[in-house]
């Protein structure tokens, strides 16, 4: 998979996340992927309101015409509405762009909140002494933010705090800017973090849990 970060992206966010760490006593995981389901009814959606489209078109010209059609007229009023509609569906999987239009807002948090949370248990991100681990997720193709903090540190991050950090990061992913985001959301949870009324363990004070940013395809 070609890497979605730069190196020196990847160099200077491994660095605040270490900086962060030594801060907050959490343990910070950030996680990139591409896309969080495959979303096979995308294509099937897009045929249909295409489908629908030209049918409509199709409709209009007959109510709007004064003669009758043949036969040949016919066959190529069918080839327009399932042609517009394949051509839909294939803009779907060509242009991600085009394929977001038809991407449910709930489903979409769903799928990216199903993929944090496997995503925690593969890498075993609750391996900590304290259960302080953080996993801040970005998942590109629906542009959607997933901040998943352990047992041990949850009580530090209100839900409100995490939606001023999703929010703060969703407007530079907006603009195509990722590892802006990504350093936004580790300055706002380590302010989170910082003025909460907590003394870090020792043990949270090592570092437990890889650095570097998770790269992943995704399904």
């Amino acid at each position: 998979m070609k890497p979605i970060l730069s190196d020196l992206d990847r160099q200077r966010l491994d660095q605040r996340v270490k900086e962060t760490e030594k801060r907050t006593g959490a343990q910070i995981v950030l996680a990139v992927v591409q896309r969080s389901d495959a979303y096979t009814e995308i294509p099937w959606i897009a045929f249909a309101l295409g489908a629908s489209m030209a049918s409509l078109w199709v409709c209009l010209r007959i109510a709007l015409s004064s003669g009758w059609f043949s036969q040949i007229e016919n066959l190529i009023s069918v080839g327009i509405i399932l042609g517009t509609g394949a051509v839909f569906a294939l803009l779907t999987v060509l242009i991600p762009a085009f394929a977001r239009i038809f991407l449910l807002k709930h489903r979409a948090e769903t799928e990216v909140r199903q993929y944090a949370e496997s995503l925690f248990l593969r890498r075993e991100l609750f391996a900590t002494t304290e259960r302080t681990g953080i996993l801040l997720l970005v998942s590109l193709f629906e542009r959607s933010i997933f901040l998943l903090p352990d047992k041990g540190i949850e009580s530090r991050v209100s839900e409100n705090a995490m939606k001023e950090v999703i929010g703060e990061m969703i407007q530079l992913l907006k603009r195509k800017n990722l590892s802006g985001a990504l350093e936004t959301g580790l300055e706002h949870l380590s302010q989170c973090l910082t003025s909460s009324a907590f003394t870090s363990p020792k043990s949270s004070r090592k570092d437990e849990l890889p650095d570097q940013i998770i790269e992943e395809k995704g399904v």
